[in-house]
């Protein structure tokens, strides 16, 4: 037994430094992943100012890319859907926008069609992934920013408050940002310090950005530059309390997700659960449902359960969506 585990024991050091180099080896892979990602966010309006020839061209490329007109406004259409382009922050190319609904319009028929066998449920497929799978996909970009966006802020200000400080004008403070914050916040800060060097002032660029980005947040710190420029005063210490603030309001959002994680688990298992009961089944039993599934009282049942699935979500949506 003794030599045993004297042999046994070189082994097992030998797997533990193995499993450690392993585990070293991926942790070093996943922080240049992260570093790089991070780089490319960071130099994505700075690529754009490169391919870019004069200031003017590239506030006009940038307001293209983000759904605006020349002049910075919304285009004409609906209103809603442009609202949501904006804030979404997706690349707007209006090619590529028609290309996409519709090739998912009839991927998503095609699909129904084969599992279900229904020329009915095939034909509403189509606009129903065409039309809401794009609109569904902008509003969870437009969410997911607009968290960044209240993540990024309070260090975004304290850059500006650190740069005022130091002796700098306001419009290089803005620039900073523009320069060293990652994507949204650097994205933002950096269109309006180029349209503070095309001509506009504070208040008309941090307005704007205000008006792109339609952040609670974003709103505070617009009002805090137009008070500063109307009324006077420190712009330094409104902007420390403005990052004081916008901090403590994130720590309430953070409590709030967490006393709404019950609610949001709960919506999650009963959406999942019958999917995941209908995959085991199709897996386990290919032919369980298949005397029935082409039968029109079952694609009309199925097509009602899945309306009242939806309703149901919505109802829990609105249940745990407590906001501040």
């Amino acid at each position: 037994m003794g030599m045993l585990s004297s042999l046994e024991t070189p082994t097992i050091i030998f797997l533990i430094l193995v499993f450690a180099a392993a585990a070293t080896a991926f942790q070093a892979v996943f922080s240049l992943v992260k570093v790089g990602s991070v780089k490319r966010q960071v130099n994505k309006r700075l690529a754009i100012a490169q391919e870019t020839k004069s200031l003017p061209d590239l506030v006009v490329e940038l307001r293209k890319r983000r759904g605006l007109n020349e002049k910075g406004e919304r285009k004409t259409g609906w209103a809603w859907f442009n609202d949501l382009v904006v804030r979404s922050g997706v690349p707007y190319h209006p090619k590529r926008w028609v290309t996409v609904p519709v090739m998912t319009g009839l991927a998503a028929g095609v699909a129904v069609f084969v599992f279900v066998k229904s020329i009915l449920l095939a034909g509403l497929a189509v606009p129903v992934a065409g039309i809401a799978g794009p609109i569904l996909y902008l509003q969870f970009m437009a969410k997911r920013r607009a968290k960044a966006l209240g993540n990024q802020l309070p260090n975004a200000l304290e850059v500006v408050v650190r740069s005022l400080e130091a002796g700098h004008p306001v419009p290089t403070a803005v620039d900073l940002v523009g320069k060293e914050m990652p994507d949204p916040i650097g994205s933002e800060f950096g269109m309006a310090a180029d349209e503070i060097a095309f001509g506009s002032t504070l208040e008309q660029a941090i307005g704007r950005m205000a008006d792109r980005c339609r952040h609670p947040d974003v709103d505070l710190f617009a009002a805090t530059v137009r008070l500063q420029e109307k009324t006077g005063g420190n712009l330094v210490g409104l902007l420390k309390m403005n990052a004081s603030t916008v901090r403590e309001r994130s720590r309430m959002r953070l409590k709030i997700q967490a006393a709404s994680s019950e609610g949001r688990a709960s919506a999650l298992i009963l959406t999942a659960a019958p999917f995941g009961a209908a995959t085991i089944l199709m897996v386990s039993s290919p032919d369980y449902y298949s005397g029935v599934i082409g039968e029109q009282p079952v694609q009309i049942a199925l097509g009602v359960i899945g309306v009242w699935m939806g309703i149901g979500n919505l109802v829990m949506r609105r249940m745990i969506d407590m906001r501040i």
